[in-house]
């Protein structure tokens, strides 16, 4: 369990949200990992304060590169074998990377896991106990993992808010698709392309961290709604669904469907490339 996790983290503006993550690392990890922080024109401080955090590497782009841009800036900087995309508004739990590391160790199959959480689509979503304050989320979230230690779930896709992979993974699918522009359905698509290429995904039960949702968008006024319809018009175009970006909104989609329809991953269609600096550190 020595092996490097790097954890990736997008930032713009939200640094109340951002200190507040990046101290819950600091406080319950306890394997080797490393920050990886790329910065999407902050103006609120952000940088001033990430260039203060230990064992950080922090990439400052002067134009919002968008979740999908920032994501493979933030892969191709990692020198884990492990990656994790963390998004700034999630506060991490006791033993959560432990959680995550050692579902992807048991099973050579599982492309990529992610945590329950609430503030999330319902796949991952759990009702937790009623809690004020991030002490009482951190009581919770132990006795949590107590009651439900070695459960977890094949979904049809997982949320791209906290994913942890092996960095083989980007080796065989590439990485995200930046016609997502600035976030939404990129995590669907990475997931889809995880998952025609062999892999499974794993919903880990016993992991449970708190997640605000959203929290960037709100930060810069950007509506959620409105993104995540034109980035589903790209989506069904990319994968050929017969449904509209309204429909596909409103009523979701089965991933299933189109893991069954397209069957295997083909190289020449699927995979992404990092794009500036392509590779592997």
């Amino acid at each position: 369990m020595g092996a490097l996790t790097s954890i990736i983290i997008l930032t713009r503006n939200g640094l109340k949200h951002t200190r507040a993550c990046v101290e819950s690392v600091q406080k319950y990890t306890s394997l080797p990992y490393e920050f990886i922080f790329v910065d999407n024109e902050s103006t609120d401080g952000t940088l001033a304060y990430l260039s203060t955090v230990r064992n950080a590497t922090v990439l400052a782009n002067s134009v919002n590169k968008g979740f999908a841009g920032g994501c493979n800036q933030g892969i191709r900087a990692a020198k884990g074998d492990y990656l994790l995309l963390l998004n700034n508004d999630v506060v991490v739990t006791e033993n959560w990377l432990e959680g995550l590391r050692g579902w992807l160790d048991w099973d050579r199959a599982i492309g990529i896991v992610g945590p329950v959480s609430c503030n999330v689509a319902p796949i991952q979503r759990i009702q937790p106990d009623p809690y004020q304050t991030m002490d009482e989320m951190q009581r919770f979230a132990c006795k949590w993992r107590e009651q439900n230690i070695g459960i977890g779930f094949y979904p049809h896709r997982l949320i791209g808010f906290c994913m942890l992979f092996h960095k083989k993974l980007i080796e065989t699918i590439g990485g995200f698709d930046e016609r997502f522009y600035p976030g939404g359905y990129e995590d669907d698509d990475f997931c889809l392309r995880a998952r025609l290429s062999g892999k499974i995904l794993w919903a880990a039960c016993d992991v449970y961290v708190h997640h605000h949702g959203h929290a960037t968008f709100t930060a810069n006024g950007l509506a959620w709604n409105e993104q995540g319809l034109y980035n589903a018009e790209i989506f069904r175009n990319k994968w050929n669904l017969e449904v509209s970006a309204v429909e596909l909104e409103k009523t979701g989609y089965n991933p299933s469907l189109i893991v069954e329809k397209v069957k295997t991953f083909s190289p020449e269609k699927h995979f992404v490339p990092l794009g500036e600096e392509e590779g592997l550190a």
